[in-house]
């Protein structure tokens, strides 16, 4: 019937004495075929670009992060209160690029089908989002701590406190992420099952405390930051010495911007949407009607993580020179041993050399 069914169309759409009935078919076959074929090349793109993504950024963010972690604690009797922030930061970020490695292979939309991939996909992605910005934020009023108010910031800038704050950061987020957590249901579409927090009273959270707020106050602490950096124009050595310590953390918050910034600004339209339109609960999404896009700005937020430790080892003196002590450390560790192990060898003969003598 199918192959009739096709064979026929195109004499109906070539007749002159088709009737309205057959006018609405033929319109029904074109349309039918013009979308398929978009799916389909909305779905390779989408594929290209997971592919790229795997294959450059993965590595980088996976052993990336992995190796700050390594080598930070490896010299704990060394480490700092920001190296302990972005030790942090590195944890949210290495979860989030595990957890990528499923999304960005998600170009089917009965992928959600799953419940427990949606919840975990769900729960882990806003966990790092507050995570991250957070982490950020409270690396910048730090930085503005120990910058501008140097004398009296050592009371409150010690270990301990920085402990402190990173645990009070992480309940901040796990918090934050429960809130939509809860929301995340199976929503019907058709007979295709969705699952994510695409409740609008969430989305407006989640743009307004996982972004706005968060950069309007690391806004505030770099321009109190530079009014500093200004008055301390006198003194050049000290200056120069200051700008090398902002200048990674301000490449980390402009990073994170710019990843995220696509993210957000696709939800908000979302939102915009349903309010001029009052759409229904049954209609599909927004991300249902752009696939491509939402993969693409998905791809976007996913990067931020990959490159944060590119970003940490190419701008960061201090974690260079652990990484080269490290690096020299386990080399020579790796050469004693093996000078050990020849000349134990050299000098205890063996066991059946012993038996004969």
């Amino acid at each position: 019937m199918e192959t009739y069914s096709a064979s026929i169309s195109p004499v109906i759409c070539n007749s002159t004495t088709f009737n309205l009935n057959g006018s609405h078919l033929c319109n029904e076959s074109i349309s039918s075929r013009l979308a398929d074929k978009s799916e389909h090349q909305q779905y390779v793109i989408g594929l290209f670009l997971s592919c790229l993504y795997t294959i450059f950024l993965f590595p980088i963010g996976f052993v990336g992060n992995i190796l700050i972690l390594v080598v930070n604690i490896s010299f704990r009797e060394k480490m700092t209160i920001p190296d302990l922030y972005f030790i942090n930061l590195a944890v949210a970020d290495l979860i989030l690029v595990a957890d990528s490695l499923i999304e960005v292979f998600n170009l089917d939309e009965k992928y959600y089908d799953i419940t427990i991939i949606c919840t975990f996909m769900s729960l882990f992605l806003q966990i790092n989002m507050y995570s991250s910005i957070f982490f950020l934020t409270w690396m910048s009023f730090d930085r503005y701590l120990a910058l501008a108010k140097v004398m009296r910031s050592n009371l409150f800038r010690t270990m301990q406190h920085a402990r402190l704050s990173c645990g009070l950061i992480w309940m901040a987020s796990i918090s934050a992420a429960l809130v939509p957590f809860t929301a995340v249901h199976l929503q019907h579409t058709g007979e295709v099952y969705f699952c994510f927090a695409d409740v609008k009273e969430i989305q407006w959270l989640e743009i307004t405390l996982g972004f706005i707020i968060p950069f309007v106050i690391i806004g505030l602490c770099y321009s109190l930051i530079v009014r500093v950096l200004i008055k301390a124009h006198k003194h050049r050595s000290l200056r120069l010495r200051r700008q090398k310590a902002l200048r990674m953390i301000f490449v980390v918050v402009l990073v994170f911007f710019i990843c995220w910034l696509p993210e957000n600004v696709f939800i908000s339209v979302q939102l915009l949407q349903r309010k001029s339109e009052a759409v229904s609960s049954n209609s599909p999404s927004f991300r249902h009607d752009y696939p491509l896009t939402g993969h693409i700005v998905n791809l976007a937020a996913f990067s931020n993580s990959c490159l944060n430790p590119l970003i940490y080892s190419f701008l960061g003196e201090t974690f260079r020179d652990k990484l080269r002590l490290y690096i020299e450390q386990k080399t020579k560790m790796s050469t004693l041993h093996r000078f050990c192990q020849a000349a134990l060898t050299s000098v205890i003969p063996d066991s059946n050399e012993q038996s004969e003598v």
